[in-house]
């Protein structure tokens, strides 16, 4: 059944394919009480609970796949019953299990990996290096059927057999901490042999699947050591879930290259943003404090030693002791001294200077910072760790341009390997040595290439691939009608079997996928007389000691394309809120037409959408009065295609996510587009066709972006908000980064002067 499993649910957790047909077996075979003669059977009960399990962990809840996994089921117990010369008869006593006489952990005999005693033994990799599914699996349900078959085992009359439960039961709810996780995926490597390992990586035949739907098969990673990788692909294909996959060591690193993903903010507590940074490279901090254990030890055999004479039997003790610390304590200076940990402090107050925090801001503590500002804090800690593999996930989603600029500045000089997901064209550019492009469960691969020429290149594979199959499928038609034609004609038969021949020794070629293309269209906007609206004298403060804004003038028509940029926390947000009525200004006049529609896409879209609904369903509560049919017509406008809006938001991708958020932003038919970080998410195809949909609206758009692609493409006017005002800057996006560039370095003189 397990096979049949796998060709109806690709990627079942083997876990729970396993438990299914053991349930199964065993409840075949299970004992009834003549009390329970009129209960329902256990077979018939195991029947229910594993269908629903199984539509549960597939993922699809339609009524066709209950159907036809109910019939899996079904099918597997009439083989049971087959098998045991029994047709529903319910046996009188349970089968027989043999017990081992030891228990055998084989697991933890390997993959350890010695740290000097640090940390009480060994860090055990196994959990680290095997291969792992995410379950899909409702915990809670599966719980309510152990307890159904447990009430009905202890009712038997044979007490020796325990049952089994389900293994999915013993795995915790809980959550490594960051220094657990860190220890366990990255053990401390000393010693020469370490550091001459080779840090380059190659594994082949990765498969990857993540709830039924397969990522990658057979596919094959290559990164040489110290080179920068851009990873990219459409939204949806799995790029995130190979970033997960590589940094819990699901693909086989080997353990000696060191591997960091910043992929959540950091939890906020009472440690100051600098120390957070510090704590962040555990081996270091761990190190630091064995060495202070390890010191204070010797001076206390100093003291002792010297009231012992020579010859006795306690000195040479403890003179042996001395001399077992004065080596490990010589290995962790060296350590130490590798990771120049002397540096550690101005280097990790540079990196948070880089990314936007202030001398005094990086002795807030962690708790106090948004979650933006903690995302901010997590690419820090990395930054400071530089681990031999650095695993980067949409870094520009959580800063500005100007910290965008620092963290393409430090890249380029990073000493080891980086992988990035990004969709931001002009920071790929900046930063990425080679390309990985994502697509049709593979990874190719453009060396040498930075986005742009990676773009023109897979173009110009991706026509050759074309041709190359026309040309070879009009090559086998023309060889195919001859053979039909000819086959079994005397005189022509020899040259029907050459064609035949040459026909067999023709390589098999992949049809060339289907060009991605996307497109948005927003709906057409009826004219409105002006003033549309206006901002006149305008000033905000969240409290009225501590204004955040003054004295700003803005004038927004049909016709303006607006892009607002500045560094996180001078109020372009407060700005936009502003605008659409969210917050009241403190002073100054804001006017509107009375006519006005406004369309608001918030940087946090995602927390106003129905995770547990799906795009259509979600469309229908909140803006009635269409069909389903027309609700997914208007999604495939924004490249929400086939079956995808009728799928639950929750399993959908991030950029996904967003064009369901612009999809509802558009029904509202809006005169003016007020964007907050539109790109975030969003594929390069996407990004192009929101960039051309936003050119080709006839209303009017003010947008607050980092993404340099789509400020350029969009925005005819630049307004920089920062020091309380918003004032239009005089040049394009291009030049705004090369003052701001100037700004740091003249920032980053002074520093090293100070």
């Amino acid at each position: 059944m397990e096979a049949e499993l796998q060709a109806q649910i690709p990627g079942i957790d083997r876990v729970i394919s396993e438990y299914s047909v053991g349930y199964l077996t065993h409840a075949s075979h299970a004992y009834v009480e003549e009390a329970d003669a009129n209960a329902p059977s256990p077979l018939a009960e195991a029947a229910d609970t594993v269908t629903e399990l199984l539509v549960s962990a597939s993922g699809d809840f339609s009524s066709e796949n209950e159907l036809a996994i109910r019939n899996l089921v079904e099918k597997f117990i009439s083989s049971l019953n087959a098998a045991d010369g029994i047709d529903a008869e319910r046996r009188q006593m349970p089968f027989a299990a043999k017990k081992l006489d030891q228990t055998i952990n084989v697991g933890a005999q390997r993959n350890m990996s010695s740290t000097l005693g640090l940390v009480g033994g060994g860090v055990d990799l196994e959990s680290a290096s095997t291969r792992k599914v995410e379950s899909r699996v409702d915990r809670k349900k599966l719980e309510k059927a152990e307890r159904k078959i447990r009430a009905k085992q202890d009712k038997k009359l044979v007490k020796n057999v325990q049952y089994e439960a389900s293994r999915l039961l013993d795995q915790p709810d809980s959550t490594q901490s960051y220094e657990e996780f860190f220890m366990a995926v990255n053990p401390l490597q000393l010693g020469a042999d370490a550091q001459s390992k080779s840090k380059d990586i190659k594994v082949d035949g990765i498969d990857i699947s993540i709830g039924g739907k397969r990522i990658l098969t057979d596919a094959s990673l290559s990164m040489a050591y110290g080179r920068r990788y851009g990873l990219v692909g459409q939204n949806g294909i799995g790029k995130s879930t190979l970033l997960r996959a590589l940094s819990r060591r699901e693909v086989a690193i080997p353990t000696h290259i060191s591997i960091l993903h910043v992929e959540q903010e950091i939890t906020g507590d009472d440690t100051p943003a600098l120390q957070a940074v510090l704590d962040a490279d555990v081996w270091r901090k761990h190190l630091l404090q064995e060495q202070e254990k390890i010191t204070k030890q010797l001076a206390d055999i100093d003291a002792e030693r010297s009231s012992m004479a020579d010859t006795s039997k306690d000195a040479a003790r403890l003179d042996k002791e001395r001399d077992g610390l004065d080596i490990t304590l010589t290995d962790i200076h060296a350590k130490l001294a590798e990771m120049e940990s002397d540096k550690a402090e101005s280097r990790a107050a540079s990196i948070l200077a880089g990314l936007g925090f202030s001398p005094e801001r990086q002795k807030f503590a962690t708790k106090t910072f948004s979650g933006g500002w903690r995302m901010r804090l997590a690419l820090a800690r990395a930054l400071f760790c530089e681990p031999d593999l650095l695993l980067l996930d949409e870094p520009s989603n959580m800063l500005d341009v100007p910290s965008i600029t620092f963290l393409a500045n430090y890249l380029q000089s990073y000493p080891s390997t980086v992988l990035v997901v990004s969709h931001d064209r002009a920071f790929l550019n900046e930063v990425a040595t080679d390309i990985i492009h994502q697509h049709s469960e593979r990874l190719d691969y453009y060396k040498g290439a930075n986005f742009d020429s990676f773009y023109a290149t897979k173009e110009e594979r991706r026509k050759n691939a074309k041709r190359e199959y026309e040309n070879q499928m009009a090559q086998r038609a023309h060889l195919q009608a001859f053979i039909d034609k000819f086959r079994y004609n005397a005189a022509k038969s020899s040259e029907a079997q050459s064609r035949i021949k040459k026909l067999e020794r023709m390589p098999v070629l992949e049809p060339p996928e289907n060009e991605y293309v996307v497109h948005f269209k927003f709906p057409e906007v009826e004219k409105l007389s002006p003033p549309i609206i206006q901002m006149t004298g305008v000033a905000f403060g969240y409290t009225k000691d501590k204004p955040l804004l003054s004295n700003v003038d803005l004038d927004v028509q049909l016709d303006s394309r607006i892009g607002i940029v500045g560094p996180n926390g001078a109020g372009k947000t407060t700005v936009l809120k502003l605008l659409i009525g969210q917050l009241q200004p403190t002073s100054g006049l804001i006017s509107q037409n009375p006519r006005l529609r406004i369309g608001y896409f918030a940087q946090h879209h995602v927390d106003a959408l129905d995770l547990n609904d799906s795009a259509v369903g979600f469309m229908t509560k909140n803006y009635p009065g269409k069909t389903d049919e027309e609700y997914r017509r208007h999604l495939g406008a924004f490249g929400i295609t086939g079956m995808t809006g009728l799928q639950k938001l929750g399993l959908l991708s991030g950029g996904q996510k967003s064009r369901v958020a612009f999809a509802c932003l558009s029904l509202t038919n809006p005169h003016i587009l007020v964007l907050d970080e539109p790109s975030n998410h969003l594929d390069i195809e996407a990004m192009d066709a929101l960039s051309e949909a936003l050119k080709n609206f006839q209303g009017g758009v003010l947008m607050v972006s980092h993404d340099v692609t789509m400020l350029q493409n969009v925005c005819t006017s630049l307004w920089v908000c920062d020091n309380g005002r918003v004032e239009k800057f005089d040049g394009d996006v291009k030049a705004y980064k090369k003052k701001i560039s100037a700004q740091a370095d003249a920032a980053g003189v002074a520093r090293a002067q100070y």
